[in-house]
């Protein structure tokens, strides 16, 4: 089809290459997947009368967030017809012609939010098979094609942007940090809205090909929903498990920046998405402070330095465009 990225064509020297040289060795392979539960949290206790209920449900939350940097959640107010609304529509605007999707204006943005592959990939583990299209909240309301898909957006935002300061109230509250530093530093034009698609993978069956290579979150928290195909895997404790997916429940991520904030209290985990013979969407919702806002660790002895937004991001693209991967949170360790 031609609204499908040119994968093979375009890296058909990289994909040859590594996967010639992975299986002569017989290393790098995918370890052994174990399927996994995340903890999940029932949010209608969070609204309950019940001191007890609601004191409950925040335990679970703060421990998901030290424990397992994941945590999926329910009874979190957007409805499954509208998270279904939005996959029909992600998926009519990649079913756009690919020459389309990569012109500078399209969808009337300021600037193309469209990527694929990984153009500075050097190896296979540095290379995604998947497209995306990756934009701030503020830009949504500029798009002027597509009309459903952006209404359709700008509703999910909403909802996303109001539950993730739900939880970050109550995660901050944790470990002594005041729901003004997020009032102050996170205006909601200053996060981001991510649609993803992963294209079925001639290569899945080789056990090498990520969907999206591993990293973690360079935000405070990620709302993230994903269809019923499965395929996100996360790291925990030096083994992968693959979370198992839940129609009914949004998956909640801790970011990188919360880790800095709470001084290692909260886990901002590597994950990945695994190449399947399947078609996949998700959608994801950043939660990010304006790029002058400072982070700093809350916690004696603090263990990152303080740093400006702007300046881990310009960082982490740095380390990208040097090492063909994100180096993150220990550029700034003490």
């Amino acid at each position: 089809m031609d609204s499908e990225p040119p994968f093979e064509e375009t890296y058909k020297t990289l994909l040859q290459n590594s996967l010639n040289t992975m299986e002569v060795k017989g290393t790098d392979k995918f370890d052994i997947v174990e399927d996994c539960n995340l903890p999940l949290a029932n949010l209608i206790h969070i609204r309950s009368d019940d001191q007890l209920e609601r004191e409950s449900c925040i335990r679970e939350i703060v421990e998901a967030a030290r424990n397992w940097g994941f945590f999926q959640v329910v009874n979190h107010g957007i409805s499954i017809q509208e998270l279904e609304t939005l996959k029909i529509e992600q998926k009519k605007v990649f079913q756009q012609p690919f020459e389309k999707k990569i012109q500078n204006k399209f969808l009337n943005l300021s600037s193309n939010g469209y990527r694929w592959g990984n153009q500075k990939a050097t190896c296979l583990k540095q290379f995604s098979w998947s497209e995306a299209f990756h934009l701030s909240v503020k830009d949504i309301s500029s798009m002027t094609e597509c009309n459903n898909l952006r209404l359709t957006m700008e509703r999910f935002a909403r909802a996303a942007s109001g539950l993730a300061e739900t939880l970050v109230e109550i995660l901050a509250e944790n470990v002594g940090v005041k729901f003004t530093y997020f009032q102050e530093n996170c205006p909601p034009s200053s996060s981001f809205l991510r649609l993803n698609r992963y294209p079925p993978c001639p290569f899945s069956s080789s056990e090498l090909v990520c969907g999206l290579i591993p990293h973690t979150d360079t935000d405070f928290l990620s709302v993230v929903y994903q269809d019923r195909i499965g395929g996100l895997q996360l790291l925990k404790d030096g083994r992968w498990f693959g979370v198992k997916p839940n129609p009914e429940a949004l998956i909640i991520n801790i970011g990188d920046l919360f880790q800095a904030l709470s001084n290692g209290v909260y886990k901002s985990v590597k994950h990945r998405v695994v190449a399947t013979q399947f078609e996949r969407f998700s959608a994801a919702y950043f939660y990010c402070p304006a790029n002058e806002a400072m982070v700093e660790s809350h916690g004696q002895p603090a263990i990152y330095r303080k740093f400006s937004f702007k300046e881990y991001k310009q960082q982490s693209q740095k380390d990208v465009e040097e090492t063909g991967s994100k180096v993150g949170l220990q550029r700034f360790l003490l």
